[in-house]
């Protein structure tokens, strides 16, 4: 990699950050970058691995969560560890750049050091270079793509889609693509990507006939190996999205179909077998325990940067089990040594992607900017200024939840807010400007309406205890992979190994127990009901923009969590 003199003062100022003298030379700033993405070959069969990026085209901040709770039999197991429990479990250093990529810890201090992270410029150039020692390697897009933005809310996609061809993607499955609805999704696949990326998912098919929509995997040769990649979208899309938007088709775990597809690229010669899943790592787990004959699962869905992977064992020997983070700012590197017909060894790097340490590239940079250029001064436009740290992830709340909460009940003069467990949204550091596209990040759906609507508090604990359900199911085929619903102005307490719809108690508004016969006026946004279309409600975006737009400050405020019982001492708990 080549540095122009202002990428090398980054370079030098996060070299120095990681311990590197302020008067090294020039070489040894862009040796300290090289030697940190130095990954040497191994083996034979290779591939590369982003998922839900969610739309994010330039560099960002991304704290990682502090609460990522497991129970049972994911009690303690990656991939619901957080902070010092992670480091530990993955020989992770403290105090060095993985740590803060890897980690909440000292996210403020570590962000404003190591500077922001991925950004498809950058992604392009790592990519680049891993492909270059790596012949043959196939790149892989887990899903989440095409949504999370202004520009791919105003392009209907078009910009990920004009992205990813550019940034060589081979191979994609889906899951917020599907809320283009079925159409553009067909129309992408068969338009755009035609004999460019194969767009997998052996769990799509139609509501009639139970035809397969897409191909449900691909079989590639590599370095004289037949390599299969078999796609899985995400299952639960018509339950956590607007089935409407899918109407004509099914999705679904399909373990069985899964065993089918695997055996069947078996019997056409292929020697390693990849599943691209959007299954969410916990049900990933327990499928590569259930189907044999998988070599990998390279997971997305629930944005765990999980470090190594986890090695299962089947009935037919050992799936390894991996997840890649989000939002761009990591590649995974999974290497295959082949012999005789069969794996015989592997290595596994997640490398993250600072923006800092490596250069634009120069292609992927001009398309962007033109991408951007129509939006610029929409996406700019400054609302406020936060003085608090503001993220988005952890089972129950994050600040910019808690700011998007505090504007719906501000602007809808409501009681109560809820607003949806989505993990994907930018950070932003103390003393930022908060613009229209930092609320974009957070917001931007193609079914963003607001609502209020007048709730019995009966009605108010079902919603929580279903929610909750799908969360903290025993069963990871029974979670849907989100988080808890943000809740504003209510309190409550939940117990997460509690019995079906015995979890929540404790509900309170403003100091008094809610009344099971009361009625409550309750704001909240993202409905999957087609009625609420029609309804009409402004979009989330507007609200949220007129709250910050009144405010000019948002102050730092402490999070309106639920009282957690029973994770005392849990390593996915940070207390």
């Amino acid at each position: 990699m080549s540095m122009n003199r202002r990428e090398f003062l980054q370079v030098l100022a996060v070299a120095s950050a990681g311990g590197m003298a302020l008067n090294s030379d020039y070489s040894n700033a862009q040796s300290a970058a090289n030697q940190f993405y130095d990954l040497p070959r191994f083996g034979n069969v290779h591939f590369l691995h982003f998922t839900d990026c969610h739309a994010q085209l330039k560099p960002i901040y991304f704290r990682e969560p502090d609460v990522n709770l497991g129970f049972g039999a994911q009690l303690g197991k990656t991939p619901h560890l957080v902070g010092e429990h992670l480091l530990k479990a993955h020989n992770i250093k403290p105090g060095t750049r993985e740590a803060h990529a890897f980690t909440y810890l000292d996210f403020e201090k570590a962000a404003a050091m190591y500077g922001k992270v991925g950004g498809f410029a950058h992604l392009a150039k790592l990519v680049k270079k891993m492909k270059a020692s790596r012949p043959g390697s196939l790149l892989l897009d887990g899903g989440d793509t095409w949504q999370g933005s202004g520009t791919s809310l105003w392009t209907n996609g078009q910009d990920m889609v004009d992205a990813c061809l550019a940034l060589g993607v081979d191979i994609m499955t889906p899951h917020w693509e599907m809320t283009l609805g079925e159409e553009r999704v067909k129309e992408i696949v068969e338009k755009d990507f035609k004999g460019k990326i194969s767009f997998l998912a052996q769990n799509i098919k139609t509501n009639d006939f139970g035809d397969q929509v897409f191909d449900p995997y691909v079989i590639r040769e590599m370095n004289g190996v037949k390599v299969a990649v078999i796609g899985q979208a995400f299952p639960y899309t018509p339950i956590a999205n607007p089935r409407y938007m899918v109407a004509n088709w099914t999705f679904g775990i399909q373990d069985e179909n899964m065993q089918k597809m695997v055996n069947e690229v078996r019997a056409k010669g292929a020697k390693v077998v990849v599943v691209l899943s959007h299954n969410g790592m916990d049900v990933d787990l327990k499928m590569a325990s259930r189907v044999t004959g998988i070599d990998a699962i390279m997971g997305g869905h629930t944005h765990d940067g999980v470090p190594t992977p986890v090695k299962v064992k089947n009935a037919g020997g050992v799936t390894l089990v991996t997840n890649a983070g989000s939002n761009g700012k990591y590649l995974g590197v999974l290497d295959f040594k082949v012999n005789g017909g069969k794996v015989a060894d592997f290595r596994y790097k997640l490398l993250p992607v600072f923006s800092d340490m490596i250069p634009a590239d120069p292609a992927m940079n001009k398309l962007i900017d033109k991408i951007r250029a129509p939006y610029e001064s929409k996406l700019g436009e400054k609302l406020a200024v936060t003085e608090g740290l503001l993220y988005r992830r952890g089972n129950f709340n994050g600040s910019f939840d808690q700011l998007i909460l505090d504007g719906l009940m501000a602007v809808k003069n409501a009681e109560i807010a809820f607003s949806p467990g989505f993990r994907w949204g930018t950070s932003l550091l103390p003393g930022q400007a908060i613009t229209m596209e930092h609320v974009l990040d957070q917001t931007a759906i193609t079914y963003p309406w607001t609502t209020v609507t007048m709730m019995k508090g009966d009605m108010i604990k079902t919603v929580l205890e279903d929610i909750a359900d799908n969360l903290f199911n025993p069963d990871p085929y029974y979670q849907q992979g989100g988080d808890m619903v943000r809740v504003g102005g209510l309190q409550y307490a939940i117990n997460p190994t509690g019995e079906a719809g015995k979890r929540i108690s404790n509900m309170m508004l403003n100091g008094q127990l809610i009344d099971p016969n009361k009625t409550y006026k309750v704001a909240g946004w993202a409905p999957v009901a087609e009625e609420a279309k029609a309804a009409g409600g402004e979009p989330i975006w507007d609200v949220v923009a007129k709250y910050l737009r009144d405010i000019k400050t948002v102050k730092a405020k402490s999070l309106n969590m639920p009282k957690i019982e029973g994770a005392k001492g849990n390593p996915g708990f940070a207390a």
